[in-house]
């Protein structure tokens, strides 16, 4: 407790005890929780790799690359799949890409299509996260290296 020093000139000392409440100790616990709450928060569980272009990039000739485009709608809940407007299912992407992967890219030796090969995957607005990460997933899987999602800007 501390004691209340008198700013008058009297004589007299005021010794009446500080009542009010003594906040130090309150703010010192606040900080040591809120140090301990920022070290043990989660980290994020899903990680999606971004492999940014090099600032000064080098042309790479596509002749006879051409992308292959995965396209995911969601209509009332529902989730199809196409791969250059092919509809497929879930379990059989991985053959139907293979397939268009080979008619795109007809310069690349049939060793390379899982190396060389791009995959760009396009999602409707109203399709979740989830799906978009269920098909780069699977298709990871499935060995293929070089796959991406595909933005565009709607006006």
């Amino acid at each position: 407790m501390a004691g209340k020093i008198s700013t008058g000139g009297g004589g007299k000392r005021d010794t009446q005890p500080v009542v009010d409440p003594n906040v130090i100790p309150f703010i010192d616990i606040m900080l040591v929780l809120l140090i301990i709450f920022m070290v043990t928060a989660p980290t994020p569980t899903v990680d999606v790799r971004v492999d940014l272009p090099p600032p000064n990039p080098i042309a790479i000739p596509l002749e006879g690359r051409n992308p292959t485009f995965v396209q995911i709608e969601d209509e009332g809940g529902r989730i199809f799949l196409y791969v250059d407007g092919e509809a497929t299912t879930i379990e059989g992407l991985s053959d139907t890409v293979l397939e268009r992967v080979s008619i795109n890219n007809y310069a690349l030796p049939p060793q390379r299509y899982y190396a060389d090969a791009l995959i760009f995957i396009r999602a409707d607005h109203d399709a979740a996260y989830n799906e978009v990460v269920t098909v780069m997933s699977r298709l990871k899987e499935e060995g293929f290296a070089k796959v991406g999602i595909f933005a565009e800007q709607v006006s």
